[in-house]
């Protein structure tokens, strides 16, 4: 099935589900934008619309309707993506909208939703970063947990830490965010440093290595890691 019949199908299977204003909001809302979405980021990063669902309805902290361009929602996250375009979300928006916008991100933040929003024009022009970014988060959904994966799902959530910290780690960093021991943790930056993602550096005495610095010219990669 290609991207036209499957975009033709997910749009059908929601409209068939809907009545009143969700069906009349996904009608007049599911346009340009959120077509280019689905289009040139989503379905080539995916190649399915499972658990994706276009102009959700959730309540603002006022009790008032407001939907989504998107929700994907799993086991582990509800995720709602917004595409934002400059002029109504910048250009055109007065204090009070700013406010409100702001205010709603924060209670859906709280009520247990994650929250990211592209840009209309990385979404038409330079979908390649939106797919890389969006990658980036979903892998925190879906790293692997068997014994297998488990070692490489460390890997990840050390550079993530070291993205978080930025300044160098220190094995004890590690220790506490993994709840490991001082080899383990040693271990792993190691090996993180063969891969060529840390540089280590001693101490005073010039002996020991006391911390791993993340190498800057591999942040433009990060999905190569964080990749699921």
């Amino acid at each position: 099935m290609d991207f036209d019949q499957a975009h033709a199908a997910f749009i059908s299977h929601h409209m068939e589900r809907r009545n009143g204003e969700r069906k009349g909001r996904l009608e007049r809302g599911h346009r340009e934008a959120e077509m280019l979405f689905c289009r040139n980021v989503w379905w080539p990063l995916r190649g399915s619309f499972e658990n994706l669902l276009p102009e959700y309805e959730v309540l603002d902290w006022r009790g008032y309707s407001y939907f989504c361009d998107f929700v994907w929602i799993t086991n582990a996250v509800r995720l709602i993506i917004e595409i934002k375009g400059y002029g109504p979300h910048v250009r055109d928006m007065d204090r009070q909208k700013y406010c409100s916008e702001l205010n709603r991100e924060t209670f859906l933040t709280a009520m247990g939703y994650h929250l990211i929003s592209f840009s209309y024009d990385d979404v038409a022009y330079r979908p390649e970063l939106c797919i890389t970014l969006l990658r980036m988060v979903l892998s925190r959904y879906q790293s692997s947990m068997t014994c297998h994966g488990l070692p490489r799902l460390i890997e990840k959530e050390i550079v993530r830490l070291a993205c978080t910290l930025a300044r160098p780690l220190r094995p004890i960093d590690v220790q506490k965010h993994l709840g490991v021991n001082h080899r383990t943790a040693v271990r792993y930056l190691q090996s993180l440093c063969s891969q060529g993602w840390f540089t280590s550096a001693t101490g005073t005495d010039g002996k020991h290595v006391v911390r791993y610095r993340l190498q800057s010219h591999n942040m433009q990669h990060l999905h190569t890691l964080l990749s699921y």
